[in-house]
């Protein structure tokens, strides 16, 4: 499944201060589409909490709160064009590329 190895390669998450980086984030939002029994599954025995959209219960705008973030920042990428469709045949010169477009998008933001 994708999704577990999604889940798998997230790095550690590093803390200032004392202890060791936690493996693995504390909960996971997710839409609809996640709201699969395996999903769940694959996710307790990692240990993660899952914050996922019921099919046909829950509304979508709660979780629009944590999405919108993402969404905007794709958004943002989306502005270059060679970062849209896919030109580079070799993986890393799209990832330089890639990036590329993220800090042109930090420095934009901080300036």
């Amino acid at each position: 499944m994708v999704f577990e190895e999604l889940i798998d390669a997230v790095e550690p998450i590093k803390r200032p201060g004392r202890g060791r980086p936690r493996r693995r984030p504390e909960k996971l939002h997710a839409d609809k589409a996640y709201d699969d029994k395996k999903c769940k599954a694959a996710l307790r025995r990692r240990g993660i909490k899952s914050r996922i959209a019921r099919k046909g219960i829950d509304s979508s705008k709660k979780l629009g709160r944590h999405r919108w973030v993402v969404e905007r920042t794709l958004a943002w990428l989306a502005k270059y064009r060679r970062l849209t469709i896919r030109y580079e045949r070799r993986d890393d010169i799209h990832e330089a590329f890639l990036h590329l477009g993220c800090s042109l998008i930090c420095f934009n933001y901080l300036s």
